[in-house]
């Protein structure tokens, strides 16, 4: 399949998402990963991992006009290491994203609406958030999904060692819909309140939830 979707989200930033369908050595030919990160990533045991991470280089290959040389600082938070402008990533079995902002820091998260998040309801979620969730289980897991993958790009754009998701990062009640808008807050550790806008979309099965400054 290759390249699913863009979508520009303001006039910095810009999202892309690739389908999973190739074989592995059909990615390696598709991304053009730079030797020492293939060498990397040939030490990777689980094929889908590997594929995963082709599949992001492949992906850069089409945002790109010139050829990308990514990195990662010690926290695991990836960059650019020939362009400014600011990445994160994010992937599962079918499917790879990734969010570029020119000017601001960002955050992405995608995740199976298949899997069971019920863990996330005890591991993540304030008291309030616990009181907003729905009764009916699958509305339940729908929901915790969006708490996560929310939480979980708040902590890529944050970048802090330590974050508790459930006392730090707050999302305000919302309904789920098959795209739509979130609104949340993370408390730095000095008490300052940082007021947050997200976005997220909803394609086959699968949950795409990321954050950036708006316009």
């Amino acid at each position: 399949m290759g390249l699913y979707l863009t979508k520009e989200l303001n006039d910095e930033a810009r999202l892309g998402v690739w389908q999973i369908t190739e074989t592995e050595d059909e990615l390696k030919a598709l991304s053009s990963t730079p030797s020492d990160e293939m060498e990397e990533i040939s030490y990777i045991k689980s094929e889908s991992l590997r594929k995963q991470r082709l599949a992001v280089r492949a992906l850069l290959n089409e945002l790109f006009e010139d050829k990308v040389y990514l990195a990662h600082h010690d926290n695991g938070k990836p960059y650019i290491e020939n362009s400014p402008i600011n990445i994160s990533i994010t992937h599962t079995e079918k499917y790879v994203a990734v969010i570029l902002d020119d000017r601001n820091e960002v955050g992405i998260d995608i995740e199976s609406l298949d899997r069971d998040f019920s863990v996330v309801e005890m591991k993540a979620l304030s008291e309030d958030e616990i009181d907003d969730l729905e009764e009916d289980k699958e509305e339940k897991n729908e929901q915790l999904a969006i708490y996560w993958c929310a939480k979980e790009a708040i902590y890529k754009k944050i970048s802090q060692y330590g974050i508790d998701f459930a006392e730090q990062i707050e999302v305000e009640e919302f309904r789920y819909k098959g795209e739509g808008e979130l609104e949340a807050t993370f408390i730095h550790k000095d008490g300052h309140e940082e007021e947050l806008e997200l976005g997220y979309m909803t394609f086959d099965r699968h949950l795409l939830v990321w954050v950036c400054e708006e316009d």
